[in-house]
């Protein structure tokens, strides 16, 4: 048995999959334009092996664009400097009224997010509420409403209304994605006209120099061992249902994992020493 997991904790099929999704910052000379791109089938199998693992299954329609936010969302997490952890909230409005949450950083090497159907605030315009953490300086937060309906238009959005600068996103084939934003005196006119099928051969027809690289799994690193000490600290609110059910069902509001959480594990853990 793995170190660290009791005779209670639930396997992690994150653990076999040992493949990252590589993300490239590629900087196109003369336009003055900063390309992200990558496949990322390896992040999406993460993705639905821990919907498997947990038995979560939203709609199918909402896991495609779920899908498609969490690459458009790593790819501008790779747009920052490594030391920011980037959180989103999207309420996207009626007829379906759905909340996407992603959250990822550079330095953890890792996105995670889930699907909200229920208990859902319903509004009359999509919402994007997007958090920049960083050590060195106050936690930033942004509220941005959205007038489109894709995950590539929300990125552009997003671009335009925060960032204050104009970008791209595409879908590419397969699990290929692209976002390209202006950087410093930017070929606006060429930004603006550039295809799918250009930025996909982009190479081939324009001077481009690779920055670096990113490594990203879909990983939250949540566990029944983690959750325990919120239980144990709110344990006014759930000794009742501890005490007449003898378990109590937690999950994991980053990612949706669902973890059984027993007295006898809350008192175990009590008891132990703290080495954290």
């Amino acid at each position: 048995m793995a170190s660290g997991m009791g005779e209670d904790a639930q396997p992690d099929c994150g653990q076999f999959v040992t493949e990252y999704t590589t993300v490239q910052s590629v900087f196109v000379r003369r336009r003055n334009c900063l390309l992200l791109r990558a496949d990322f089938s390896p992040l999406f199998v993460g993705c639905y092996l821990h919907l498997m693992q947990h038995a979560l299954s939203p709609p199918p329609k909402k896991i495609e664009v779920f899908k498609q936010l969490l690459a458009f969302f790593t790819l501008y997490v790779v747009s920052r400097p490594w030391n920011e952890h980037h959180a989103w909230t999207l309420n996207v409005k009626g007829p379906e009224i759905t909340n996407y949450f992603v959250v990822g950083s550079s330095l953890m090497q890792n996105v995670v997010g889930r699907i909200f159907t229920e208990n859902v605030r319903n509004t009359n315009v999509t919402l994007l509420y997007a958090q920049n953490i960083c050590r060195e300086r106050e936690t930033h937060t942004s509220v941005i409403p959205l007038e489109t309906d894709t995950p590539a238009a929300w990125m552009e959005e997003f671009f335009r209304n925060s960032e204050q600068r104009q970008a791209r996103a595409f879908v590419g084939e397969g699990d290929l994605f692209y976002l390209i934003s202006a950087e410093p005196d930017a070929d606006y006119d060429w930004l603006n006209e550039l295809t799918a099928e250009q930025v996909a051969h982009i190479d081939e027809t324009e001077e481009t120099r690779q920055l670096e690289t990113r490594d990203f799994s879909y990983h939250c690193g949540c566990s029944a061992e983690r959750i325990i000490p919120v239980v144990s600290a709110m344990m006014k609110d759930f000794a009742d249902v501890l005490s007449e059910q003898g378990k109590l069902e937690v999950s994991c509001p980053r990612c949706g994992a669902s973890y059984t959480i027993t007295r006898e594990m809350v008192d175990r853990k009590s008891a132990s020493p703290d080495t954290c």
